[in-house]
């Protein structure tokens, strides 16, 4: 049986939407919110005469996907098809209001998301699930897979540094669909909340060549800057660059699957991230570039550049490849060749202020101050990080869905 995606179960198994019967619905939703065939979720669960559809709701960049810039507010609109509301959690408010509340019983989330804590749909699903335990309203997740797949990388989230950004005490690839980050979420927040998982049918998420992505599906840009399955593997590192003063591509063809700048020696680079932590560089190729991005950090500027290539199935090597690291590695190898180099950029990133935006990115100053200690080794960091890690594979056992 071909592989189902809990929106296509839903869709064709009247048993599964009985529970709605007599209750108001709305969905939370996004560009890449498709059926197979490349119907938009809204559309579709519009068309079926048991459902009655009230409102919905769009996360970051929107529910159309417009936003193309990142921090770029969407404001609520009324859909001119289905005379429905269409609130904006990512507007005047990032959590559902008493008002948006009042119009629906049930809310459907059917979200594409990267699997990399940063992405904030994850922190969207955690402030709609504390809204509905405080309303008595209803949460059912249409779940998708995680392209990422299932490997954890990175440090977790410390005390305290919870963001938009960082929903919760998960490292920075937690290797979970959404509707397990759900079941995680209920539990960690204690929460009363009634809660359900449409699952998805044959997901294989160690299965080649998609390693969590199934390739026989079209690829739909969950955010604008999220083109193809390279960038969801590469992201959990490139992200990083966004606190950074180095492009992470954006403005290019090739959005966060490269990084670079106009005054840094990018075969140098490479040859120091090799003699510092060879091992953090395996599973993937790494390639000399040159780019000019058209908009965003050094807008029609030359830069040196390095892409990370994880596309060949001869060379991507799935459970060896490790982006953070790999990122991470790079600012090292920079600090390395330039110690006084600015590499961290300072200002309000998604509503942290106060904050340095690398440190926000990454959950605490850790990783920062490792890059800036040049006393510091990458054993160091593997200690700090191989600890997260193994603590958190264990912390999501119980969540997990599929095996």
């Amino acid at each position: 049986m071909p592989m189902q995606f809990g929106l296509e179960r839903f869709l064709q198994d009247p048993a599964l939407r009985a529970p709605l019967k007599g209750r108001r619905v709305a969905l939370l939703a996004h560009p890449a919110s498709v059926t197979r065939d490349l119907t938009h979720s809204l559309d579709a669960l519009a068309a079926l005469p048991d459902v009655r559809l009230t409102a919905a709701f769009g996360p970051q960049h929107g529910l159309r996907g417009d936003k193309q810039d990142n921090m770029m507010e969407s404001p609520d609109f009324t859909d001119p098809r289905l005379g429905i509301p269409v609130f904006s959690l990512y507007g005047e408010v990032r959590r559902p209001t008493d008002a948006m509340l009042a119009s629906w019983d049930v809310v459907l989330v059917d979200l594409q998301d990267l699997g990399c804590r940063i992405y904030t749909f994850i922190t969207t699903l955690r402030y709609v699930l504390e809204a509905a335990a405080a309303h008595g309203k209803a949460v059912w997740v249409l779940d998708r897979p995680n392209p990422a797949g299932r490997p954890v990388e990175g440090l977790t989230l410390r005390d305290g540094w919870e963001s938009f950004v960082g929903a919760g005490p998960m490292p920075m690839r937690h290797g979970m669909t959404m509707g397990e980050l759900g079941h995680w979420f209920i539990d960690l927040l204690k929460l009363d909340v009634e809660y359900r998982v449409i699952t998805m049918q044959g997901w294989q998420p160690d299965a080649a060549p998609g390693f969590g992505w199934p390739t026989e599906r079209t690829w739909v840009n969950p955010s604008p800057n999220a083109p193809n399955l390279s960038m969801a593997r590469a992201y959990a590192g490139t992200v990083m660059l966004e606190g950074t003063t180095l492009s992470e591509g954006r403005g290019t063809t090739r959005p966060l699957e490269l990084f670079g700048a106009p005054d840094i020696d990018t075969r140098r680079l490479l040859a120091d991230m090799r003699a510092l932590a060879p091992d953090w560089l395996r599973g993937c190729v790494l390639r000399e570039c040159w780019f000019e991005p058209t908009f965003h950090k050094h807008v029609h500027q030359l830069c040196a550049g390095v892409q990370i290539h994880v596309e060949d199935p001869t060379h991507y090597d799935h459970a060896a490849f490790q982006p953070w690291r790999l990122q991470a590695l790079a600012f090292k190898a920079i600090r390395r060749q330039q110690p006084g180099y600015p590499l961290w950029r300072d200002f309000p990133y998604e509503y942290a202020f106060g904050k340095l935006p690398i440190d926000v990115i990454n959950g605490s100053p850790l990783l920062r101050e490792w890059v800036d200690d040049a006393q510091a080794t990458p054993a160091d960091l593997d200690a700090l990080a191989q600890a997260d890690e193994a603590a958190w594979r264990q912390a999501r056992q119980p969540f997990l869905l599929y095996e």
